[in-house]
């Protein structure tokens, strides 16, 4: 039987042998080829020079943990979708995470489905993005007196300006929608937004002063 071509290299980080094991056999079978790290040192030596489709990254590896390696790799421009992987005590942090600059977090214990699935649509997400080549229409646009917002707010506020609900930003972005709904919440809570309305009223106000 034919060698099925790979669908591009995903790099794992887990410290814990049998988490890197799991992953690494869900995603062979899925297509993808797998690097696996047991701590982010490694992983960086690997990962400025060489530029994979995706990173999982656990949020707690010896040494560095994976916020600090996250931040290292500049998380928002590094040119791969990077999700965080956190146990079920660690919601607060993987937000922190994605903050930083991490497309997302999977919660353990997580199945192997889901997790190519993740994978598929955020790769698919960033690739059409990419195609596009388009910075968000709002890139240009300023909240003079407003905390300024990330590249990946400014994405979401797009989605939300053009009437996109959670679920369909997600699908467009290659995000959970309850990672929109953060982004969302967060976005509000810089511009000032009371709520839904007063948040499409201040960026069609900025709108019309950047014309």
């Amino acid at each position: 039987m034919a060698e099925q071509s790979s669908r591009g290299e995903i790099f794992v980080v887990d410290d814990d042998p049998a988490v890197r094991d799991t992953l690494s056999m869900v995603l062979k079978a899925a297509g993808y080829e797998v690097i696996c790290f047991a701590d982010g040192a490694a992983l960086l030596s690997v990962a400025r020079n060489r530029t994979p489709a995706a990173i999982l990254l656990d949020v707690h590896i010896p040494g560095k943990s994976g916020l600090d390696i996250l931040k290292e790799l500049q998380g928002e421009d590094y040119p791969a979708p990077i999700f965080m992987i956190s146990g079920q005590g660690d919601i607060a942090m993987a937000v922190g995470a994605i903050k930083s600059g991490a497309l997302d977090f999977i919660e353990k214990p997580f199945r192997g489905s889901e997790i190519v699935g993740r994978l598929d649509e955020a790769i698919g997400a960033y690739a059409r993005r990419q195609a596009e080549n388009a910075s968000p229409k709002f890139g240009s646009l300023h909240f003079p007196g407003r905390e300024p917002l990330t590249r990946r707010e400014r994405e979401v506020l797009e989605q939300f300006a053009s009437g996109a609900s959670n679920k369909e930003a997600g699908r467009t972005l290659g995000i959970s929608p309850r990672t929109i709904e953060d982004h969302r919440a967060n976005i509000m809570k810089k511009l000032g937004a009371r709520n839904a309305a007063d948040l499409i009223r201040i960026v069609m106000t900025a709108a019309q002063r950047a014309s």
